[in-house]
């Protein structure tokens, strides 16, 4: 069978879902052609112009206005701005045949099927027979929306629903019409995992598929449970967000966030289209949020829904929330509960929900009874929204950004005891769920053999989770394949002779333990193995070294001690690079500050695409002192080339330092000079990459991997740079772009990259640069405006201007 290749796609309909879409397609380097309807009338500035309907600037003014608008807003839906070249756009009328070279055509107009079929028959008149034509519905069955297009067309149509925003949200639901080739369904599966970098779930064909289905019935039930319950807008969000691994955002602000008004149409669907299922009545609106519908409090778009922000007569903004018993605004009020205090010594989320379902306050009733409603309902949606329990949680995770399935939360809870939550609220769950406890299985997943395993209801016993394998699953090999563990890492063995070392610090900062554990992998891969991947599958990467410990030493002045401690770190990231085998690093989330220099100093980079990724410690008040000043003086270096103007580009690496840029994504890091091209590579999908990064080892050994000869070549510039940086940060300062501190901290930086106030430019060794590097650092440890910002840091998360 011939491979499909998606070279261009055609996506109808430019509004925020369909900007959002071909920008993610741009994003992976596809090309892109955007197409929407023409205006019906000129605006003024067109009239002002003297232009006419028949001008191609008016009849594309509405994709070209929506595509605009959609690369300028945040988060940004591009990896990097270029990537825009990537799509072309027109209009309905005009470009229509040119969807005849489109290898997919993708809709995603209005939600109405009237308009939605009249497009079809308008695109089929054009398509190439044999093209994959899906449609973004989230919710119109897509059974009626192929009625009576030709036999080829049905073919090769299914439902491909986006969340939005389309390049974070990872949830991409594949929903099959009658006709739909098995084949299309299998491509589009494997397409949105490895290229897309998407959670692909195969869904039936019922309203609001499965992630909205869940998502939604989840909103609704807690819109009654807190009238139920007296609970206010804050104790809810405090109840529903980080602590059980769901988004800062949680619940209301979630809804202001998306909006009212969306929520309320998912819902009413359902409730027109669900009529047997059992939880009916809890779609329905309560009477606070059809006041707030009548009242047009949408939310963030109309500016008030659960939350407002408030701007005082003397400029201080004030968000009040809303007070759902008088529906009225007031301050906000600090939400406590005992049960949650309970949970704060627990890293891990997972290992939270049995404390906090045994809470003897009102934060555990309200979890009781919250669970007990989520593991009835999502019982009974089998076989009718899926045959697969393992899809409903990989919707959840991805769609709607919950740490935990709904069934993966009833595991850690225990299967018996969350019937017995079901029970007491007088709930019934699936008759499946008791047969499966009867017959002995006592969880919905089980690990063997490094693989995850689901309870399969027509078989009755535990089944592969399909598509795992191109994954390597650390928490599934952690224990199995162990070989070193401290309190700061694990080291685990991948197979094939590759070493992987996991941090496993609070956030993944990297302190003693795990300069200690990087230094036994390198260790233990010299003597038994071949290479060594850095990466976990935490929520980031990590956020860079222990300022806790260098602050407790800093005002303890134990200057010998804290320069020992650098020193470790430096020679730490010096050992990625000069080792005999290979060291690969798997960036992704948050990598800043160490987890930067540690990325830079590995021979090879295998980066998430969404990776913030940069040197951030002038926010502290210090220069990077684990070799990443070193690091940016030897690139910039590696850069000069004949008739450059040398100090423009060191000048460029010095920036990147001293504005404290942080790439917004792996393709940006590039521009940084932090990732390097032709080195370094990026994956679209995170699941993927602790794999590709033992594969990339594996290569970088097999093609003979020598220990590099460290460097004493590198060009600094001396007095002449030295000069140029210290006049810089003189007008910034006398401009008050930057404090008198601030140009402290700029010219220690100016002096490491200059290389010192050598008399000319002189080749000199890394160590060299390392010394002054760790000389300027510790400095800076000695100024008691520096310990204000670090103390500032750990209070607060938040960089001190000072």
């Amino acid at each position: 069978m011939s491979k499909r290749r998606i070279k261009k796609i055609a996506i109808i309909g430019s509004g925020i879902m369909g900007s959002g879409i071909a920008c993610h397609f741009a994003n992976i380097g596809v090309e892109v052609l955007l197409l929407d309807i023409i205006p019906r009338e000129l605006n003024d500035k067109e009239k002002a112009k003297g232009l006419t309907l028949e001008d191609k600037a008016v009849r594309n003014r509405l994709v070209n206005e929506a595509l605009a608008a959609s690369i300028k807003s945040k988060p940004a839906p591009l990896y990097h701005k270029s990537f825009a070249n990537r799509i072309s756009s027109g209009n309905l009328e005009n470009d229509i045949a040119k969807v005849a070279d489109a290898d997919w055509i993708m809709e995603v107009v209005i939600e109405r099927l009237d308009i939605k079929k009249q497009v079809f028959e308008k695109l089929e008149k054009h398509r190439t027979p044999g093209t994959l034509i899906t449609s973004n519905t989230s919710g119109i069955p897509i059974k009626f929306m192929s009625e009576g297009r030709s036999e080829d067309f049905q073919k090769h149509f299914c439902g491909t629903h986006f969340f939005n925003p389309a390049r974070y949200l990872r949830l991409f639901e594949i929903i099959p019409g009658p006709k739909t080739d098995a084949s299309v369904l299998e491509f589009l599966n494997g397409y949105g995992e490895q290229f897309l970098g998407k959670t692909s779930v195969v869904a039936k064909d019922t309203p609001a598929f499965i992630g909205n289905r869940i998502g939604i019935f989840s909103i609704m039930s807690l819109f009654h449970t807190v009238k139920a319950m007296d609970l206010t807008v804050e104790d809810v969000d405090k109840l529903t967000g980080p602590v059980i691994g769901r988004p800062k955002s949680a619940t209301f602000r979630t809804v202001d966030v998306v909006g009212l008004d969306t929520l309320v149409h998912v819902a009413n669907g359902i409730e027109e289209n669900c009529k047997n299922d059992e939880q009916l009545a809890l779609f329905k609106r309560p009477d606070f949020i059809n006041t707030m519908m009548e009242k047009n409090w949408l939310g963030s778009k109309t500016g008030q829904g659960f939350y407002k922000k408030q701007v005082s007569n003397d400029g201080s903004k004030e968000i009040l929330s809303l007070d759902l018993n008088t529906l009225e605004y007031r301050s906000k009020k600090r939400a406590k509960f005992a049960t949650l205090e309970l949970t704060k010594p627990i890293e891990k989320v997972i290992d939270r929900f049995k404390i906090l379902v045994s809470g003897k306050d009102k934060a555990g009733e309200f979890y009781r009874k919250t669970f007990a409603a989520l593991f009835a309902y999502v019982s009974h949606r089998i076989p009718e929204i899926s045959e697969d329990l393992y899809k409903i949680d990989d919707a959840m995770k991805a769609g709607f950004g919950w740490e935990h399935g709904p069934f993966q939360i009833w595991d850690a809870i225990g299967v018996e005891k969350g019937l017995d939550l079901i029970k007491a609220e007088g709930l019934e769950p699936a008759s499946w769920v008791n047969d499966m406890v009867v017959s002995g299985n006592t969880s919905f997943y089980n690990v063997k053999k490094g693989a995850s395993y689901f309870y399969d209801i027509p078989s009755k016993a535990q089944q592969k989770v399909p598509g795992q394998d191109a994954f390597i699953i650390l928490d599934n090999i952690r224990k199995s394949h162990e070989v070193f563990k401290n309190s700061g890492v694990v080291i685990e063995d991948l197979g094939d002779g590759i070493l992987n070392c996991e941090f496993q610090s609070k956030m993944n900062t990297i302190g003693g333990d795990v300069l200690a554990g990087l230094n036994k992998a390198v260790d233990l891969a010299e003597k038994d193995f071949d290479g060594l991947v850095i990466g976990n599958q935490g929520a980031n990467f990590s956020v860079g070294a222990n300022i806790g410990m260098i602050f407790m030493m800093a005002v303890e002045q134990e200057y010998d001690e804290l320069n020992a401690a650098i020193k470790y770190f430096q020679d730490t990231m010096m050992r990625m690079r000069y080792s005999s085998i290979p060291t690969v690093s798997a960036p992704h989330g948050m990598s800043l500050g160490g987890a930067c220099e540690l990325s830079m100093h590995a021979d090879k980079v295998v980066a998430a695409a969404e990776t913030y990724i940069g040197l951030v410690e002038f926010g502290v008040g210090v220069i990077p002192g684990g070799a990443g000043s070193k690091e940016m003086a030897l690139r910039a270096s590696d850069t000069f080339r004949k008739g450059d103007v040398e100090l423009n580009i060191l000048q460029e690496y010095f920036l990147t330092i001293g504005m404290a840029k942080v790439a917004t994504s792996a393709h940006e890091a590039f521009d940084l000079g932090i990732l390097q091209k032709g080195k370094d590579i990026v994956v679209t999908n995170k699941d993927r990459q602790i794999a590709t990064a033992k594969a990339h080892a594996r290569i970088l050994a097999d093609a003979g991997y020598t220990m590099p000869v460290k460097r004493k070549d590198v060009k600094v510039l001396g007095k002449q740079a030295l000069g140029m940086f210290l006049v810089g940060t003189d007008s910034m300062e006398a401009a008050n772009f930057i404090s008198e501190h601030d140009q402290k901290i700029a010219n220690k930086l100016a002096y490491v990259m200059a290389g010192g106030d050598l008399s000319e430019p002189t080749l000199v060794s890394e160590q060299y640069l390392l010394d002054l590097e760790r000389e300027a650092f510790l400095s800076l440890c000695t100024e008691r405006k520096t310990l204000e910002r670090i103390q500032h840091m750990l209070k607060t998360g938040k960089p001190l201007r000072n």
